[in-house]
C-alpha cells in the first residue's frame, strides 16, 4: 500500500524518473516513444492523453465556458481569460532587473533580456551573421534563397518583407481612380 507512503518503485528506464504507481509510468513513457493514442475522428489530430484529447473536443463544440466580466468575451480555458484580463487591469508582472521595464508575458520578457547581453544564439549558415532571435535568421535567409514570398495583389510586384509590401501598397490606395 504506498498511498501514505513516499515510495516510488516504479522508474522511467530512459530518464530515471520515478513512480508511485505503475499507469503514472505507463502514461509517462509515451513522452519519450512519441505515442499519441488518442485521435480526434473529426479533424484526426492525436494528443498524448485523453484529458488533451477531451479539452481538443471543445473547439468542435464550439465551448467556451470562461466568461471576462469586463467586456463578455468568452475563453474555452481558464488561463486564456487570465492572460486576456492582464489587458484590463494594464498588470506587467514580468519585470526586466536590469531596467526595470514591465511586460505582460514571461517570453516577451526573454527576447527583452537579449538586448541587454547582446546574446545572439541564431546563426546563418551560409554568412555566419548572427542574430537574436530565430525570426530575424528566417528573414535574413530570404537574402541568400532571393525568395519574395509577400506578392502586392494590385501589381504582382514581390517583396522580401511584409513591412515593405505593407509600405508599397500605400502608393496604390494614393493613386487616382
Amino acid at each position: 500500500m504506498l498511498i501514505h507512503t513516499d515510495e516510488k518503485p516504479y522508474v522511467c528506464e530512459v530518464c530515471n524518473k520515478t513512480f508511485r504507481l505503475k499507469c503514472y509510468l505507463k502514461l509517462h513513457l509515451l513522452i519519450h516513444t512519441g505515442e499519441k493514442p488518442y485521435l480526434c475522428e473529426l479533424c484526426n489530430t492525436s494528443f498524448r492523453f485523453k484529458g488533451h484529447l477531451n479539452s481538443h473536443m471543445d473547439i468542435h463544440r464550439g465551448v467556451k465556458s470562461h466568461l471576462c466580466d469586463l467586456c463578455t468575451k468568452l475563453f474555452r480555458r481558464k488561463d486564456h481569460l487570465r492572460k486576456h484580463m492582464q489587458i484590463h487591469t494594464g498588470e506587467k508582472s514580468h519585470t526586466c532587473e536590469v531596467c526595470n521595464k514591465s511586460f505582460r508575458e514571461k517570453h516577451i520578457l526573454k527576447r527583452h533580456m537579449c538586448i541587454h547581453t547582446d546574446e545572439k544564439h541564431h546563426t546563418c549558415e551560409l554568412c555566419n551573421k548572427s542574430f537574436r532571435e530565430v525570426s530575424y535568421l528566417k528573414n535574413h535567409m530570404l537574402i541568400h534563397t532571393g525568395e519574395k514570398p509577400y506578392v502586392c495583389d494590385v501589381c504582382s510586384r514581390s517583396f522580401r518583407q511584409k513591412g515593405q509590401l505593407n509600405k508599397h501598397v500605400l502608393i496604390h490606395m494614393r493613386e487616382k481612380p
